[in-house]
């Protein structure tokens, strides 16, 4: 390998030109030392992380390894004490004999490598691999049990503390033993573990004699653990301190927001407190943020048809193009896709959402605040004498909003919008029946894009079987044929999923649709004239993942079944 800096390197492979790289540089010069060329080039998303350590790993001429994906094995792991880990941010990978093979994000740091090989006493070889990736991985190996001996600490304090007078709980209350403080050790364990299984959400339940911890992966809620009634109070107050609530009330109803780093990577978390019959139950919503990359169009798991008629709805230059589904199908993730894919320099797109969940660059992005007044309806207000191209508004959730956004799309704008909808039929009856005239959702419609998610079956442990004539009346087949059905392994925590795609039905508003929605037509005369002009329904699209062994017949029906 040539001997040349890494940035005529990234050069030559095509990733960067010889601006940008002159811009780090540049970059570099005003840190005055403070930060490293790969840090500055990555924040400044020229090229990715992973990018970036492969190019330094065929320059440095060593192994690159994605420890995202590596079997990491925790007696290999444990070689490495965790504050040793966490300092030079290494995870070991392997051992042979007296060598270990150790990850890294720096293996110029000779510093690192003569420490390693005096607390192990082994000689040290390192593989190249991502910063983020290894913090992941930190996280996830060394945190397992943590968490119970972090429980059984707080529940012996509490003990202790009715055993004490007020004076000596105030004596005890000074900001490091706060920090240090068994509850909220237990708060942030709480966070990280569910973050680390892949949690949306996160389920504080108050019963009489225990507190139970539930998180929702892949759209069902599993248990994570269950504590002592007498550590509920607490720790209900310590999620109200961190979101800005008032401590002191406990009868209404309240809402907050609290962020926390985990594994490198910054987590935005709504909380929503709600008293019940046992005290407050807490419910954490677990936000993407602007460390999670917006999804390209090409990865929200379309069907090549469906694909082609959503492309065809972003290239109309004005209308409404509204997606719609229940709570938690991916409606905004399908959004900021479509967003991505407009937000180009000749262009203004403002967005109008509560809450803003992900930053997306070169895209005017409105926070609602209902105390302050700034409504949906206000916002959109203002945001027409913006001078905007492209209009996203979070939700239509009322008959103000909707008339605001539809009159925006007849007046030349191009608004992207939501709708709790079952399908996309029903989307249209749903405007006419709030109050919006159909003739104006006719001229403004340009289609509706409805979805769901549906869990994917687990690839290590999935089982093969024949179809029954009940399971081909449901898939639309008039034979049987080989399927799959859930099993359950450790690779899946014993669930037989692993991971979820999104199934779509696209409607697009053809001039013979316009025509029937003018006269107000019920949603079953939408939806036969829909699937006339080729409009694939949410049960054929998971019919075709049942067949193509993605996913089971469980699925099909749990995501479509109606009477």
């Amino acid at each position: 390998m040539k001997n040349i800096p890494i940035g005529q390197h990234l050069i030559e492979k095509g990733l960067i030109t010889e601006e940008q790289l002159q811009e780090v540089l540049q970059k570099q010069k005003e840190s005055e030392g403070k930060k490293k060329f790969g840090d500055i080039i990555i924040e400044m998303k020229l090229v990715t992380e992973n990018q970036f350590s492969e190019v330094l790993a065929e320059r440095l001429n060593i192994p690159f390894v994605d420890v995202d994906n590596f079997e990491l094995i925790p007696d290999i792991v444990k070689n490495i004490p965790e504050d040793t880990a966490r300092k030079y941010n290494v995870i070991a990978l392997n051992k042979i004999g007296r060598r270990l093979t150790v990850a890294t994000n720096d293996p110029s740091n000779f510093y690192a490598m003569e420490d390693l090989r005096a607390i192990t006493g082994c000689s040290i070889t390192f593989n190249m691999a991502t910063k983020g990736a290894i913090a992941r991985g930190i996280g996830k190996m060394y945190s397992a049990g943590q968490t119970d001996s972090i429980v059984e600490e707080a529940t012996k304090q509490k003990e202790e503390e009715k055993e004490k007078s007020l004076e000596d709980l105030l004596t005890d209350a000074s900001a490091d033993r706060i920090d240090n403080a068994p509850i909220v050790k237990l708060a942030t364990a709480i966070i990280e573990n569910s973050f680390r299984k892949e949690a949306t959400d996160i389920h504080i339940e108050p019963f009489e004699k225990y507190t139970r911890i539930r998180i929702r992966v892949n759209g069902d809620l599993v248990e994570l653990m269950t504590l002592s009634a007498s550590l509920h109070v607490a720790l209900t107050t310590r999620f109200k301190i961190l979101s800005g609530m008032n401590i002191a009330e406990k009868r209404i109803p309240q809402d907050g927001r609290m962020s926390q780093d985990v594994d490198g990577t910054h987590l935005d978390l709504r909380v929503s407190n709600l008293p019940t019959v046992f005290g407050e139950k807490i419910v954490i919503r677990i936000l993407a943020t602007g460390d999670v990359g917006v999804r390209k169009v090409t990865d929200l798991g379309m069907t090549q048809y469906n694909y082609e008629r959503f492309v065809s709805c972003l290239k109309v230059p004005q209308g409404v193009l509204l997606v719609t589904g229940p709570t938690g199908s991916g409606k905004t993730t399908t959004l900021y896709a479509a967003l991505g894919e407009m937000a180009k320099p000749n262009v203004n797109v403002i967005t109008v959402e509560d809450p803003v969940e992900k930053s997306i660059e070169g895209i005017n992005q409105c926070q609602i605040n209902e105390k302050a007044g700034m409504t949906f309806d206000a916002a959109l207000r203002s945001i027409l004498r913006q001078d905007p191209d492209i209009i996203m508004v979070g939700e239509m959730r009322d008959k103000e909003t909707s008339e605001i956004a539809i009159r925006a799309a007849i007046t030349g704008h191009l608004v992207l919008s939501t709708l709790h909808t079952n399908d996309a039929a029903s989307t249209v009856t749903r405007l006419v029946d709030m109050g919006v005239a159909p003739y104006m959702v006719a001229t403004s419609l340009i289609g509706i894009v409805a979805q769901r998610l549906t869990k994917v079956l687990c690839p290590d442990c999935k089982k093969k079987i024949m179809s029954t004539p009940e399971d081909n009346e449901l898939l639309g087949i008039d034979h049987s044929i080989e399927i799959y059905e859930p099993v359950g392994c450790p690779a899946c925590n014993g669930t037989g999923y692993r991971g979820r795609t999104a199934i779509h039905e696209i409607l697009l508003s053809t001039p013979e649709m316009a025509r029937l929605i003018t006269r107000a037509a019920k949603a079953d005369e939408i939806a036969d004239l829909a699937k006339e002009q080729g409009c694939k329904l949410l049960r054929d699209n998971v019919s075709l993942l049942v067949q193509e062994g993605k996913t089971s017949m469980d699925e099909l029906i749990r995501v479509t079944y109606a009477i």
